[in-house]
């Protein structure tokens, strides 16, 4: 992961920079507000350790300024403690809030708790955007779908086809609806093309294909998903 750390005090941001390099991280550093602005802004970081007290651009501004184009976590630092300037930091978008003089390991310790929650969030939102049903998930996203959290491999046709169904449950589709839709109205292939990609989908998909749980037939119409 990729941090960057911000403060005038150089010594400090050496130290810092050691310390949480020998922790696995990758850390760039700056001593300004305005150089951490641009940095946030052209470099993809999982945190930022910002100072308070800087030149140029103070860190409450250049705080508010990264809130604008992104969520990265951020951690405040700063040497006075009143709690009027930890709510102005908060309301200005600090994830964290240090005060100095700090020990090191609760720095360390405040990074990894940020972005356990910073990485908890987005595999939330990453569940979020799937498409399930039962055991099976889709990830519109990628393409991609899976069966008990495993992938498995599709054509784009056949993709196509059960996204179709997923996003629509216990809308019965005919072969000419499907045809339409996931082929297109100039294709002139067979109808008998949508039963071979409904067959491929239930043997890679289905726990049991010759009885599925999902993907399945009213008899004279067409196809739908059960959910």
């Amino acid at each position: 992961m990729k941090i960057l750390v911000v403060d005038d005090e150089q010594l400090l941001v050496k130290g810092i920079k050691f310390n949480l390099e020998n922790e696995g991280y990758t850390v760039d550093t700056a001593f300004d507000g305005a150089s951490a602005v641009e940095l946030a802004r052209t470099e993809a970081y999982d945190l930022i350790i910002l100072d308070l007290m800087l030149p140029e651009v103070d860190g409450l501004n250049a705080c508010l300024r990264i809130r604008e184009f992104s969520n990265v976590p951020i951690i405040m630092l700063t040497a006075r403690s009143e709690d009027t300037d930890k709510l102005l930091g908060f309301e200005y978008g600090a994830d964290d809030y240090v005060t100095k003089p700090f020990n090191i390991l609760e720095l360390k310790a405040r990074v990894r708790a940020l972005l356990r929650r910073a990485n908890a969030g987005a595999q939330q939102d990453r569940d979020k955007e799937l498409l399930r049903v039962g055991n099976i998930s889709l990830d519109p996203q990628q393409r991609v779908a899976l069966r008990d959290g495993q992938v498995v491999e599709l054509t784009a046709k056949e993709y196509d086809l059960i996204e179709l169904l997923v996003r629509n449950p216990r809308r019965v589709y005919s072969r000419e609806n499907l045809m339409d839709l996931v082929w297109g109205y100039t294709y002139a292939g067979d109808y008998r093309t949508v039963d071979v990609h409904i067959r491929r989908l239930r043997e890679k998909l289905e726990n049991n294909p010759a009885e599925p749980a999902y993907i399945m037939t009213k008899w004279g119409v067409g196809y739908y998903l059960k959910d």
